[in-house]
């Protein structure tokens, strides 16, 4: 095993040792193989590093770390200096097309399957970067010097949602122009000199990540890693992230800081040869076809736990994304994705489609999603298509204009002790999940699918046993503390009136109408499933379920919740007497029915029986009040839960 060390005094004909290091982490990278580990000194490295090869087991790694206490910074941008003032506060730049290779993200457009907006304009994947600060692009050169691109965004965009994170940075605009050997970019500085500023501008579509799949069992630990041109990532198109995996196991990408990506920062998603977005290219099938088609083509393939997913993304701060924190479809499946603090994801809304949150999965197969803090992004998390035997458990969400999306998946999928903060926590359009122990501050979004059916598997494998329609409900509701007062829509259980209670009751149901009228599909789509609902306490207008006969609720009782967020963040909350001696015991495995569709038990992600045991704060517990921290109690609650 070699340590090769990389600085910014060292150079490519040197050995790479401590003394005489390496100057690019490429060289490294090229040099490098199972067992070794490159070691990078402080500087900013303007490069996209394609590891050639990858470790051999858990044990026998590739590792990429920055040296100790020193600031290492990967960027996927350039610096430019010759900027020459045209009127007031707009200047220009000409480069040659030389710095981008291949890849000149001032061509290069956001565009791909399941993209909604802009509409009647492009936005390329170059950006243009002040002192850190990325630019807003302008519809033509007039708009570098006008506000048109404030008003689109902010009228584009209605009061519910959180905001334009910065609305004085929209009025710093960019405009290029692409010749055969230059690209000439405008900008508005603000009354800032760009000559004496730092100035960058995307080059790159990366920063880390191979150019070719099956590069396994790599670390990449405690860089910094920024502005890369990455492309929009849908589940039917390649998906590069700034940094990921490329199609390969084992990966850990932990304790980095992440910002800037373009569109999404961390990939552990699929790659082109399953499918690349023919919908938007060939327009002949719904995106929803050629993603079936791409989980079936990812079988042939090899598509496995034994080659593919089980990485390890953690203790990274991932901000100021224009797409995704992470993203992933078939590639992220058996991955573990905790601590990680993600904000400012798709806040500076220059585009938006169907594939925007800080995690988006597909097929997230024993995925495991805990202890992140998530907050001022579009969407916190979207579990979309195969969320099966996923967890998603201890996560602080707020100021999200969604906090959670479960959609068209069948379970079992298990939610519990997380903080769901926000006005609007919820956008539940699946079946076979499991709340348990949360707090719900907001409204509560139920929606059945019945125009599309998604794949189920065998319990812990990608082996696809069959697929189905979401008929909505057989959901598993306990313990959990819903607290109104945000939104005047709704809260708490109410939306499962109408559902039947157990499964016993729903094939009785279904015999019933087959007695009458035989049939078959129309059946079971004419009896609501069951809904599992007890032991629930409901505060500030939050409303219970109908046949929910155990309950703590005080609807009239203000709560007076709020979320105090700075460098540390608490939860503030009243709640009434008689609160912390409503408790009931821990559930499990054997307690928890399983799911209707799929026919599987909630179990761990190794098939082992498990027991919600333990708190948001990870404190032990057999029994507990209802929500997700054991020591609420009776009275002014004020707790920190992050920092």
């Amino acid at each position: 095993m070699i340590t090769y060390h990389v600085a910014k005094t060292g150079t490519d004909t040197n050995p790479g040792t401590e003394a005489e290091p390496f100057l690019t982490i490429s060289k490294a990278a090229s040099v490098a193989r199972a067992g070794d580990t490159i070691t990078v000194h402080e500087g900013e490295y303007r490069e996209w590093v394609k590891p050639p090869y990858g470790g051999m087991s858990d044990m026998r790694r590739i590792v990429y770390t920055a040296a100790e206490g020193e600031r290492v910074v990967i960027k996927g941008s350039e610096r430019v200096t010759a900027w020459e003032n045209i009127k007031g506060n707009v200047w220009k730049a000409t480069v040659q097309n030389s710095i981008f290779g291949d890849y000149n993200p001032f061509s290069e457009i956001v565009i791909g399957d399941w993209l909604v907006y802009p509409v009647n304009r492009q936005v390329h994947l170059g950006d243009v970067y002040l002192n850190g600060k990325s630019f807003y692009e302008a519809k033509d050169l007039a708009g570098v010097y006008t506000p048109d691109i404030l008003t689109q965004i902010l009228d584009h965009w209605t009061k519910e949602m959180v905001p334009v994170k910065d609305v004085e940075q929209t009025k710093y605009r960019w405009f290029a122009e692409v010749a055969a050997k230059t690209t000439t970019i405008y900008a508005n500085f603000q009354g800032a000199d760009p000559t004496e500023e730092l100035v960058e501008i995307n080059v790159r579509k990366c920063c880390f990540y191979p150019d070719k799949p099956g590069m396994d069992f790599i670390t990449l630990r405690g860089f910094e890693v920024a502005q890369a041109a990455c492309p929009w990532t849908p589940p039917t198109g390649d998906q590069p992230g700034m940094i990921g995996a490329h199609w390969s196991r084992g990966w850990i990408i932990e304790n980095n800081i992440v910002h800037d990506a373009k569109c999404s920062a961390i990939s552990i998603g699929k790659e082109g040869s399953t499918g690349n977005n023919f919908r938007t290219f060939r327009r002949d099938k719904p995106g929803y076809q050629y993603q079936l088609e791409s989980v079936f083509t990812a079988l042939k393939y090899g598509w496995s736990k034994e080659t593919i997913g089980s990485h390890l993304i953690r203790n990274n701060v991932i901000h100021d994304c224009g797409q995704n924190a992470v993203v992933g479809h078939l590639g992220c499946v058996f991955s573990e994705i905790y601590d990680n603090h993600i904000y400012n994801i798709a806040i500076k809304r220059e585009f938006y489609g169907h594939e925007i949150a800080g995690i988006k999965l597909h097929a997230a197969i024993d995925v495991v999603i805990r202890h992140n803090h998530i907050h001022d992004c579009s969407l916190g998390i979207w579990l979309d298509w195969q969320a099966q035997g996923t967890r998603v458990s201890k996560n602080l969400f707020y100021h999200n204009n969604r906090d959670l999306f479960i959609e068209v998946t069948h379970g079992p999928c298990l939610i519990d002790n997380n903080i769901l903060g926000s006005k609007y926590c919820l956008d539940n359009h699946a079946q076979g999940s499991a709340y348990i122990h949360n707090l719900f501050a907001g409204l509560i979004s139920p929606r059945k699918m019945l125009n599309r059916a998604t794949p189920y598997h065998s319990p812990h494998s990608t082996d696809v046993t069959g697929y189905a329609m979401v008929y909505g409900w057989d959901d598993r509701v306990y313990q959990n503390l819903f607290v109104g007062g945000q939104t005047t829509r709704p809260v708490g259980t109410s939306i499962y009136d109408g559902c039947t209670t157990s499964l016993e009751e729903y094939m009785a149901r279904v015999d019933a109408l087959d007695a009458v009228n035989p049939g078959d599909l129309n059946l079971f789509e004419a009896v609501e499933q069951p809904a599992y609902i007890s032991s629930n306490c409901y505060l500030n207008g939050a409303e219970a379920f109908c046949q929910e006969t155990d309950k703590f609720e005080q609807s009239t009782f203000d709560a007076e919740y709020s979320i105090e967020a700075g460098d540390e963040v608490y939860l503030n909350i009243t709640l009434p007497e008689g609160f912390d001696t409503y408790v009931s015991p821990s559930h499990s495995t054997a307690t928890l029915n399983r799911v209707r569709i799929v026919d599987a038990d909630f179990e761990n992600p190794d098939g082992s029986a498990l027991c919600i045991d333990s708190d948001f704060m990870d404190v032990q517990v057999n029994t507990a009040v209802c929500g997700p921290i054991a020591g609420l109690t009776s009275g002014k609650n004020r707790i920190k839960v992050w920092g």
